[in-house]
């Protein structure tokens, strides 16, 4: 009897333990997004079983059941643009070429400009370049000496128009020169920085590194430290860095070990961040307020027409208010990462632009006046990097360039330049002015009968395609024969610099139309009545399948 009853008292035990423990489980399960982005362990398996293969000549024309007339049509595009690149590139190509044999990010890039089936024969045949000689207002120049409309924003560094960065650069050179490029001791400028920057962030104190990627590290690094707790909480989609725990999946070789990621705007994530006892932080990229739950939207995924965004300001502030209230109720430590869009959507940043104040922001790209840097700006608290009373307790991080001079000089160029006048004219109707020229871009595409549209938050953009097509990425390189330059990840991000005029964003404007139009009379938006994106997806998972077995 007595065994008996221990035995039941165990059993009850170890249930009464285990309920909470399963329930909590599930809904972290819960919150994550459904789809393989929220899920990085089985995305990671599902990459390593998809096998590599490329299409040949006929299979590259027709991969969506096209016509024999069709596919030559086509071809035949694809021959007039292959001779323009070859006639109009050729020592951009050729440099390019030559740099490629010892440039890894070259390989990388140049090997992810398409969805992979497509890419070796289109390397092959057009030969793009990765250098450039000039730049001036919103134009770069390549080796060739053709002028293009630059579109790629520098990955977020082009805020305020090149040339503002030259100034920032050659000004902050002056500055610093006398002291040269002395590591350890700081500028006096580095006071002035400081000031400048917990100003516009609203926090208490400054640390400064060499990249955004390396300010994200520290930050969590930090919040790990004084919460004592494990984990970062993570949004699905969202890029703060290439380091192992914010890039769990596809792209890095280590799976998360201490990372939830859930999904964006949803109720669902605050159970957990509500319920569970491990979250130290919550990483918060406000670029994802323009595609929710997806990553970064690269022509090299382009397989179909499934590509979405949307931005909702209103809804986007709600959420944020909700992970505030929240982080505050548990003591998490809440990040805004605004690596990518600092000063870019107004003069505080995205805390200013959603009006919600974190505990920690890091920025990089533009502060450094067109010079690489990462910046934590934090809260006293969370800042410190020892205990008075655990002397042995240190939370450490110093980098040999942290604070360079030249680097603090360009900073504080860049921090003196943004209160001008003129800068701050930037900012005045600057939603409302890039949410005119969007709309006007759509009306115009829509009016031409053009497969196309767009969605923007402030000045950055996305190509969103209306009908079912296995070609869209097709269209980035229509785009540069038409002189638009765009980044290596294609039609997904389009950058504009703040000093964009009217007249310049004309000319971008009907300089897409002329692309699009171009790629429309090639065949390539080419589409069978009965062809769906899902339809796509099934076709390419046969082929994989194929492929495999």
């Amino acid at each position: 009897m007595d065994n008996t009853f221990a035995l039941t008292a165990l059993a009850l035990g170890a249930l009464a333990w285990t309920l909470p423990k399963a329930r909590r489980r599930l809904e972290l399960s819960r919150a994550k997004h459904r789809s393989l982005t929220g899920h990085s362990r089985m995305a990671k398996r599902v990459a390593g079983l998809i096998p590599g293969y490329a299409y040949d000549e006929q299979r590259f024309f027709n991969s969506d059941g096209a016509s024999a007339e069709i596919a030559a049509r086509r071809k035949a595009g694809f021959d007039r643009l292959a001779a323009l690149y070859a006639e109009r590139y050729p020592q951009s190509a050729a440099l390019t070429a030559q740099a490629r044999e010892g440039i890894a990010d070259l390989q990388f890039t140049g090997n992810y400009r398409v969805p992979f089936q497509y890419s070796p024969y289109l390397r092959e045949h057009i030969k793009s370049g990765s250098f450039l000689r000039a730049s001036s207002g919103v134009t770069v120049e390549d080796l060739d000496g053709n002028e293009f409309l630059d579109l790629t924003g520098s990955y977020g560094v082009n805020v305020f128009g090149y040339d503002f960065y030259k100034a920032c650069i050659d000004e902050g050179a002056a500055r610093v020169r006398e002291l040269g490029p002395v590591l350890g001791a700081y500028h006096p400028c580095v006071l002035d920085n400081v000031k400048r920057l917990k100003a516009i962030s609203g926090l208490d104190e400054v640390s400064f590194h060499m990249s955004g990627t390396e300010a994200v590290m520290q930050a969590v690094r930090l919040a790990r430290y004084h919460t004592r707790r494990s984990h970062l909480v993570r949004f699905c989609g969202a890029y703060h860095g290439w380091w192992e725990d914010v890039q769990p999946g596809p792209g890095n070789p280590l799976p998360p070990r201490e990372t939830y990621t859930l999904q964006d705007l949803d109720p669902r994530a605050l159970t957990v961040l509500r319920k569970r006892r491990d979250i130290a932080c919550v990483l918060i990229n406000p670029l994802q307020a323009l595609h929710p739950n997806a990553g970064a939207p690269g022509d090299s995924s382009l397989v179909d027409s499934s590509r979405r965004a949307a931005f909702d300001r209103a809804a986007y502030t709600a959420w944020l208010k909700q992970l505030r209230e929240v982080c505050t109720e548990r003591g998490i430590v809440l990040i805004f990462d605004e690596v990518f869009v600092g000063f870019r959507l107004a003069p505080g940043g995205a805390q200013e632009y959603f009006g919600v104040r974190a505990d920690m922001v890091t920025y990089g790209k533009t502060l450094g006046g067109g010079l690489p840097v990462g910046v934590v700006c934090g809260r006293s608290q969370w800042m410190k990097r020892f205990r008075e009373d655990r002397p042995a307790d240190i939370c450490f991080a110093r980098g040999t360039f942290n604070a360079h001079p030249y680097v603090m000089g360009a900073m504080n160029a860049f921090l003196e330049r943004i209160e001008m006048p003129d800068v701050r004219a930037l900012y005045d109707g600057l939603d409302e002015r890039w949410n005119a020229r969007a709309a006007r871009f759509n009306a115009v595409l829509a009016e031409a009968c053009l497969p196309v549209q767009v969605v923007n938050l402030s000045s950055i953009w996305t190509v969103l395609y209306t009908q079912p097509s296995r070609y869209n990425w097709m269209l980035q390189f229509y785009l540069r024969a038409h002189g638009l330059a765009l980044s290596w990840v294609g039609s997904g991000r389009l950058i504009f610099s703040l000093n964009y005029s009217d007249a310049d964003f004309e000319a971008v404007l009907q300089r897409f139309v002329a692309a699009a139009q171009a790629m429309q009379a090639d065949g390539w938006w080419w589409r069978d009545a009965t062809q769906t994106n899902q339809s796509i997806r099934r076709g390419i998972l046969r082929e994989m399948l194929k492929q495999r077995f």
